[in-house]
């Protein structure tokens, strides 16, 4: 019950304060088709609204402060200066290409509550304001922390730019003192990473021991050194250590295994998404079925809540922090990555009773409940209902840095939404994505939120029937695009030669075309399938023949599977038989 108990309370936390229950993968440059890097990110909270959020590039005088307020509660927190200039922001990637996604992990309760100014929200949009690269946020985010504090629980950042792909895992430092620890570790090219709410960095290379990893004492080599691969708060072990959280050698340390020991929700319900990832990307992982099913998590000595951990309460069956692809993925791949429902295992959602008739690979919350005394849960798989929005980021080295830099994104499920392409360097917002049109509990009748959630909500009642032609519209949009938009790209780079301005002005006006395009064409889309398929029928117009006024569509009326009727008369006995 205590581990049933500790995901109820872990799933009531991401679905009620904030979008923390999210999914990242991370792809190298050697690992992709183009050469780009990319992160995912699903901000997966039942109270989050989908848009986009901008932030103009802004110059600022001199002594100039910045508000800053929680990123989830809105609670003013106070102010820092602010920087000379700031960059444009997109969502979660800026002009420069680079991008931030996040998970939150929680890790042990005794090191939150801290106090300070900065939460993980804040950090990453000043971030994405203030810095070009991926070493210049892993700096950033260290330095404003260790000044100003830090207030969130243990998150994990996916952090990108055209050239390198990097895990950073911090956590705070609770009430024993200001700041945080911390581990970065780059992600080797030519390999692919995840994180989905579970601490993934487990031991790491020690600098005294190691020439491509240092402490953030170092940071002017760290920036100056492309070899360095790893980089970690200098006390990270020792904090542990004086505040007897770990017990143990310095090069046994485990970052996760310390900070965020894994449980069964960490491995069932987290770890999961991420074994379906490598599990389609290479061979191997059904070694780590048992672990990420949480049915067995090999541990020496059992985890004690409360107790130093040592060597012995790590377990020896984790999954690696990253995989080698068996082909190269592309940015369709990692679109395809966040629709997955665990198609293909035993724990399809799909397949069983709670799907209903029409094989709805959903369940509704909470996902634990009780029968007979014995605990169960539901499934939590990449692609999820709650979903406020989610994306694709793509940087690419061969692309003039601040024009070429492309955020896929889309809004709610991402199994049924469209991942539009929004250059980064444009200036303006589409109105159906903007910030302040709708809200949770506004409806807005041009809000690419509200028309998605639409057509998501009502493939629902009939999936097997709606969904594939979600999936068709879906290849059309995304598959046009991508083929369309290294052309539209060259076109933007050819006017940027002599007039900079003017290209931004093209890459701007064409994701606000297209996006604008999209949700007009998907507020359609809805009428036709609500029309299509309402009150359990199925209607298809027929043309009318000469000479009558009007003639009826064909209608079918799809029976539900056998495996529910039969479900039905286990339940009902005879009561239902025809006599």
């Amino acid at each position: 019950m205590k581990k049933l108990l500790t995901l109820l309370a872990i799933i009531c936390l991401l679905g009620m304060t904030k979008a923390s229950a999210c999914t990242n993968f991370l792809v190298t440059r050697g690992a992709s088709v183009d050469g780009s890097t990319m992160i995912s990110y699903a901000a997966d909270s039942h109270v989050l609204y989908g848009e986009l959020y901008h932030y103009p590039a802004a110059d600022y005088p001199e002594g100039a402060m910045r508000d800053l307020y929680d990123w989830d509660s809105g609670r003013y927190l106070g102010q820092i200066p602010e920087v000379r200039h700031t960059y444009n922001v997109v969502g979660n990637m800026n002009e420069w290409q680079l991008a931030i996604g996040e998970t939150t992990y929680g890790g042990l309760e005794c090191l939150w509550e801290g106090e300070g100014l900065m939460d993980y929200g804040t950090l990453i949009y000043i971030s994405l304001q203030r810095c070009k690269t991926a070493r210049e946020a892993i700096r950033n985010i260290a330095e404003l922390t260790a000044k100003y504090g830090y207030i969130s629980e243990g998150e994990s950042f996916s952090i990108a730019d055209t050239e390198e792909v990097w895990i950073m895992e911090v956590i705070g430092k609770g009430k024993f003192e200001k700041g945080m620890v911390w581990v970065a570790r780059r992600i080797p090219d030519g390999y692919v990473c995840g994180h989905a709410n579970q601490a993934r960095i487990t031991t790491f290379p020690l600098a005294k021991k190691n020439k491509t990893s240092v402490t953030s004492k170092d940071f002017k080599k760290f920036m100056k050194d492309m070899s360095i691969d790893c980089i970690y708060s200098e006390d990270v072990i020792s904090f542990a250590k004086k505040n007897k959280l770990y017990v143990g050698k310095d090069e046994d340390f485990s970052f996760s295994d310390v900070y965020a020991p894994v449980d069964f929700s960490g491995a069932r319900g987290c770890d999961m998404r991420v074994w379906a990832m490598f599990n389609k990307v290479t061979d191997g992982m059904d070694a780590y079925f048992d672990y990420a099913t949480g049915r067995d998590i090999k541990r020496a000595k059992p985890y004690v809540k409360g107790e130093p951990q040592t060597i012995e309460n790590f377990p020896s069956n984790r999954m690696p922090l990253w995989v080698k692809p068996n082909k190269k993925v592309s940015v369709l791949d990692m679109m395809s990555f966040m629709r997955d429902h665990l198609e293909g295992t035993e724990l399809d959602m799909a397949n069983d009773l709670g799907a209903g008739p029409f094989h709805c690979p959903y369940r509704w919350r909470p996902m634990g409940f009780e029968v007979d005394g014995v605990e169960y849960m539901h499934e939590r798989t990449t692609a999820t209902q709650q979903t406020g929005f989610s994306f694709v980021s793509q940087s690419n080295a061969n692309r003039i840095a601040n024009l070429g830099g492309i955020i896929w994104w889309g809004v709610d499920d991402a199994a049924s939404t469209v991942y539009c392409p929004m250059f980064t360097c444009m200036t303006e917002i589409p109105l159906c994505y903007r910030v302040g049109n709708g809200s949770m509990m506004e409806w807005s009748e041009t809000a690419g939120f509200w028309i998605f959630n639409q057509v998501t909500n009502w493939a629902y009642t009939k999936y097997d029937y709606i969904h594939p032609e979600i999936e068709a519209k879906q290849a059309e949009y995304e598959q046009g695009w991508v083929k369309n938009a290294p052309e539209v790209y060259a076109k933007a780079a050819e006017i940027y030669a002599n007039n900079p301005t003017e290209a931004v002005k093209c890459l701007t006006k064409y994701s606000n075309t297209e996006a604008t395009k999209l949700c007009a064409d998907w507020k359609m889309f809805y009428q036709y399938l609500f029309v299509k398929y309402m009150d359990g029928n199925i209607k298809t117009a027929r043309e009318v023949p000469e000479g009558y006024k009007y003639y009826a569509p064909k209608v079918e009326q799809p029976k539900y599977s056998d495996e529910f009727y039969k479900a039905i008369i286990d339940e009902t006995g005879d009561k239902l038989k025809v006599y």
